[in-house]
């Protein structure tokens, strides 16, 4: 078998079933399905059965330990020469598996490959704030298109909604650690701190929903913040200007606003950002709505980041607390 699709669960059965939808319009057929339910109250498992004589689709109900974890779970009970980690969120296109395959035959033969990612992109049906949302999390102008896209200030490493690796690279290396959030990172450092080859495949892409509203899309992207600070401290050396960028954009947004308490021309480098970043995303997402939506997104994304390092680094670096019991109340309930 090829490949074996791990997919983590918590209380999302309409997500899980537009993924198995979208996983039954595969044109490459070798492949089972893992869903592992991580302690959900609100359970797929009614969602799964309807595609079991569809798909070979192997349901687990695990109590609540993390996605790392539950990915881990998933892994001890696959059968694939490859496994697939996704997000619950994500829609493949019918050709995913088939631009895998042939990325993966043409990388083995010419550059050895042992763990890989593609990027993500907003469907056509997604809500303006998703979209806008979207268009926050991959744009040069917010995330130096780190996550994936083929313009990137940063080196790629493989995330966890869409990250493929052997399985005997993932059983060697213990998979996923108890990390609580950021462990897909993690999971990368490790995967090439050990000398294992990592690539990107553009064409092995997936719709990715992400959150619904912005509250939701603040608390994630701060706690990536938080993140980026257990990730420096468990490997030296990977922190880069790329990761400081929403920290040094925060502080300038917050200086800005106080100057222009004094002098409104202050505003300016604000007013020319946020012109900027309604042009290009209404121009990518052929929408002006989404375009101007796109604002308070790119914000909200830089400055959740910027907030979640300060504080991290304040409580890590400043008062010098251990990853679990500074962050005790934000992942290890």
């Amino acid at each position: 078998m090829n490949y074996s699709i791990i997919v983590p669960v918590y209380n999302r059965p309409d997500e899980v079933d537009e993924l198995l939808q979208s996983l039954c319009q595969q044109t490459e057929k070798d492949f089972e399905v893992i869903i592992v339910e991580d302690g959900s109250k609100k359970p797929c498992k009614d969602v799964c059965e309807r595609y079991a004589g569809i798909l070979d689709l192997h349901y687990y109900f695990k109590e609540n330990s993390g996605p790392g974890q539950s990915r881990n779970y998933g892994a001890e009970r696959a059968r694939g020469e490859w496994l697939i980690v996704l997000d619950s969120d994500v829609v493949l296109p019918e050709n995913y598996l088939a631009a895998a395959n042939s990325s993966l035959f043409t990388l083995h033969s010419s550059l050895p490959c042992d763990a890989w990612g593609g990027p993500d992109a907003a469907h056509p049906s997604f809500t303006p704030v998703q979209k806008a949302i979207s268009y926050s999390m991959t744009s040069f102008f917010t995330t130096g298109g780190i996550r994936g896209g083929k313009a990137k200030l940063d080196k790629f490493y493989p995330r966890s909604f869409n990250m493929g690796i052997r399985r005997e690279v993932y059983q060697q290396l213990g998979g996923f650690s108890k990390m609580r959030f950021g462990e897909d990172i993690d999971f990368s450092y490790r995967i090439v701190e050990a000398g294992y080859k990592t690539a990107l495949i553009p064409e092995a892409w997936v719709w990715h929903k992400r959150r619904t509203d912005f509250r939701k899309f603040f608390r994630q992207v701060y706690n990536s913040g938080i993140a980026r600070i257990n990730l420096t401290k468990r490997h030296p050396g990977t922190l880069k200007l790329v990761h400081l960028l929403p920290t040094v954009f925060t502080l300038g947004v917050i200086g800005l606003l106080l100057l222009s308490l004094f002098c409104v021309l202050a505003l300016i480098p604000i007013i020319i950002y946020c012109a900027v970043i309604f042009i290009d995303s209404s121009i990518r997402n052929h929408n002006l709505w989404v375009g101007l939506l796109s604002i308070p997104a790119a914000f909200t994304q830089l400055m959740g980041y910027g907030l979640g390092f300060i504080e991290a680094w304040w409580k890590r670096c400043i008062l010098g607390q251990d990853e679990f019991t500074a962050f005790e109340k934000n992942f290890y309930k």
